[in-house]
């Protein structure tokens, strides 16, 4: 028996940060699923070229981010599970300093508009988050960053994290700026 989910788009409460189901069709085998159909993101208004694809693999507990470099990402995760947390850091924007969590499993994509951070966490062992970028990343490239534990973003992670473990969480992402600061 063939069962097939239709791709689907849910807006969030940041401008332009979408959540997306791709189109799956599963069968005795298993499933497949779209990650990425230009003429259907295109379509739906959204970024549809990507330069580059990047894949994490992080142990449980890790915690990378909130990170917002000047490029749009399409994320998701190919193994494993993550809770994704992302805040609008836009100066002017209507939504500045909202903050948006996601569960994100297999099947479930955000389309992280640029000017956004973008975080998770590894809620399994040995997650592999996917990145898409509409722009090849270089060093020295614009951007920002927010210290993921900054209470004022009162972002709730599901798994407690050690700050004197870098395992858990980078001193880079550790010491980043809090969003009063910016």
């Amino acid at each position: 028996m063939v069962e097939i989910v239709e791709p689907q788009i849910k807006q969030t409460d940041i401008e332009g940060l979408v959540v997306i189901t791709p189109k799956q069709v599963t069968d005795e085998r298993g499933t497949i699923r779209e990650l990425v159909r230009s003429s259907w993101l295109a379509e739906h208004g959204l970024v549809s070229e990507f330069e580059q694809a990047n894949n994490t693999l992080t142990h449980k507990g890790g915690l990378r981010g909130l990170h917002a470099e000047a490029m749009t990402k399409l994320v998701t995760v190919v193994s494993g599970e993550a809770f994704g947390a992302y805040v609008d850091i836009r100066e002017g924007s209507e939504s500045y300093g909202r903050v948006v969590t996601v569960d994100i499993t297999p099947g479930v994509m955000v389309l992280v508009p640029q000017g956004v951070c973008n975080g998770f966490q590894a809620v399994r062992d040995n997650t592999e988050y996917l990145y898409f970028f509409d722009r090849e990343w270089k060093p020295g490239m614009p951007g920002s960053a927010l210290a993921p534990l900054d209470p004022d973003l009162g972002i709730d992670w599901p798994i407690p994290v050690d700050t004197d473990n870098r395992a858990m969480i980078s001193e880079k992402d550790l010491n980043a700026p809090r969003l009063k600061d910016l």
